[in-house]
């Protein structure tokens, strides 16, 4: 019967030229790669290999076993150097999910440099924002969610990434921009401009509007943070965004930033975390990531 140990043997006779040489380089001795090709003269009923030629020489049969030899050969050793990837965990897929329209801002790059290490892992995203993600995360619907809002959930935990502020988004112009203190009943009065989730999903309504029980005057919603800038820079309301949006737009002079002191005099704060089913910091690649989001978070808490 063919098998892969012939093919490597007539393409290390191939480059080699002589039995001695060609034993030597597939730690065989001459005797045992001579009785392998007298398998395949058995095998195919004629002369594989000329031996008795310098170098040695290859019947018809040998030079389509050669061709064969260099289709497969190749095919084999990558599929073997894949297979050893998957083995040791180098390669595979992780969806991702966020409740935060704006963190691509800053996962973007980070799974930019992800990729550099480990280019054999798929990273695909879940679409739209779900309504239940801490429950699909834990039934495996995506593997990592970027939430404010950590649930105990069995098998799943949650890596602390950061913490940031939420601040109050205002047009330059706006007569808020001007007050130094401005109470909950003022920012009633305006439209809230957001995004389009559940209002419990956002922080100045879950920290701000509804522990007051009350309610914005107007909600408009957009899924673009661009979009939302404008709105607010044009005066057609009010926004609360992530410090680390709100900065990038407020040094361009598009327009300005107040704390949320009204909810704390630290203002209104929370902190961002990952959160993940245990089993797959088993995975190297997905350990890969958290440890590479662990050197994020320390780095950023320095420069911040």
């Amino acid at each position: 019967m063919l098998e892969l140990r012939h093919l490597k043997t007539l393409t290390a006779l191939r480059e080699h030229g002589s039995l001695v040489a060609a034993a030597g380089d597939l730690c065989l001795t001459p005797s045992a790669l001579s009785h392998q090709l007298r398998e395949l003269d058995q095998w195919f009923g004629v002369e594989v290999v000329n031996r008795r030629s310098r170098p040695v020489s290859f019947s018809n049969v040998g030079q389509r076993l050669l061709k064969l030899a260099d289709d497969i050969l190749p095919q084999v050793q990558i599929a073997q150097s894949d297979i050893t990837r998957i083995v040791h965990g180098q390669t595979g897929r992780i969806v991702f999910s966020s409740e935060c329209h704006s963190c691509f801002d800053w996962l973007m790059p980070l799974l930019n440099q992800y990729r550099q290490q480990y280019p054999d892992v798929d990273l695909d995203f879940a679409s739209g924002f779900e309504a239940n993600p801490h429950e699909l995360l834990q039934t495996g619907e995506f593997d990592l969610l970027i939430t404010a809002d950590p649930i105990a959930l069995k098998g799943v935990e949650y890596f602390p990434i950061f913490e940031y502020e939420s601040r109050l988004v205002l047009s330059i112009t706006h007569p808020l921009a001007r007050m130094k203190e401005i109470t909950v009943q003022e920012l009633a009065e305006e439209t809230l401009v957001t995004y389009p989730v559940d209002k419990h999903r956002l922080d100045i309504m879950s920290r701000l509007f509804i522990p007051a029980n009350i309610q914005p005057k107007h909600i408009r919603t957009t899924d673009l943070t661009q979009m939302l800038i404008q709105l607010v820079a044009s005066g057609h309301g009010i926004a609360a965004l992530p410090d680390w949006v709100v900065n990038e737009y407020e040094q361009k002079g598009w327009v300005v930033s107040r704390r949320l002191d009204c909810v704390a005099p630290e203002g209104l704060r929370r902190t961002l975390y990952a959160g993940y089913r245990v089993e797959e910091k088993e995975k190297d690649y997905f350990d890969g990531f958290l440890k590479q989001l662990d050197k994020f978070s320390k780095k950023r808490a320095t420069y911040y």
